[in-house]
């Protein structure tokens, strides 16, 4: 990661009407960007009216195809995704979408991770086995696109400390951030507890001695 950014611009915006499986609906105007330092196809939904915000409420959300668009529940990346529209558009803000599948190792790393995490190791090790980092996320290309938008100060709607970490050390005023709610499943709580152990996400969970199996 870099400590400065290099300057990207704004390339297109539209406005797509939004809605969500459980009748949840609002607009958002789509952003995309030329120069973005990884060159991905990353989005910004600006929702609500940022302009009449003290400080605009901001939620980094990496890609996740299984989460996000199929509803598996071995994460919580929809729970969260669903959430985060709302709350911003309450409040007046963006949200990042980045195309950072896996914690940026790709789709089908991914999947052969899960399978590691089948057979007993949970999701940070399981990247490890692969040779992989356990979260390879970058997140100077959300910089230049906050900065794109005139964003420089921002409420961060996160439990991850690394993206507030990681904002700062690019320049970006990260005034307070803004804790998610905890979306269990039985089939993510392991999932969630490796967040706390490994990379001490703010998440309130039960001791993992009181699950099953």
């Amino acid at each position: 990661m870099t400590t400065s950014t290099a300057a990207a611009t704004v390339r297109t915006r539209v406005r797509i009407p939004l809605s969500f499986p459980d009748g949840y609906q609002v607009t958002a105007e789509v952003i995309t960007f030329n120069g973005l330092a990884d060159g991905a196809e990353h989005l910004a939904l600006v929702l609500g009216d940022p302009a009449t915000a003290a400080t605009p409420l901001v939620r980094l959300h990496s890609e996740c195809l299984t989460g996000d668009v199929f509803g598996s529940a071995r994460c919580d990346c929809g729970p969260q995704l669903r959430e985060a529209v709302q709350r911003i558009a309450a409040t007046g803000g963006v949200l990042l979408y980045l195309r950072q599948e896996g914690r940026g190792i790709g789709l089908y790393n991914k999947l052969d991770a899960y399978a590691l995490q089948d057979a007993g190791l949970d999701t940070y090790e399981a990247n490890l086995a692969l040779g992989l980092p356990e979260d390879a996320r970058d997140y100077t290309a959300a910089a230049q696109m906050l900065n794109a938008l005139g964003i420089g100060e921002l409420n961060l709607l996160t439990n991850n400390p690394d993206k507030a970490q990681q904002l700062r050390s690019l320049r970006m005023s990260v005034t307070r951030t803004v804790p998610t709610g905890v979306h269990t499943t039985p089939s993510n709580l392991r999932y969630l507890h490796a967040k706390v152990q490994h990379t001490h996400h703010t998440i309130a969970l039960a001791p993992m001695a009181s699950l099953v199996g």
